[in-house]
């Protein structure tokens, strides 16, 4: 699984992650695991998969990493 950090919440359920290539990867609420999307704060680590969503890349099975 991959790592980064979340970067960006929006207020529509979705976010985006800052990944270890140094690119942003899409995540949607739905796509979260263990956490509800109230509890993401910006800067948190986190694991997930690589999916393909309707648009591209989408992280997938996002997992909060303890600090």
């Amino acid at each position: 699984m991959a790592e980064g950090k979340i970067k960006r919440l929006t207020d529509k359920g979705f976010g985006f992650i800052a990944t270890e290539s140094g690119t942003d990867m899409f995540f949607h609420c739905s796509n979260l695991e263990g956490v509800s999307y109230e509890e993401l704060r910006e800067g948190q680590r986190v694991e997930y998969s690589i999916g393909q969503g309707p648009k591209g890349p989408r992280a997938e099975n996002v997992q909060v990493l303890e600090d």
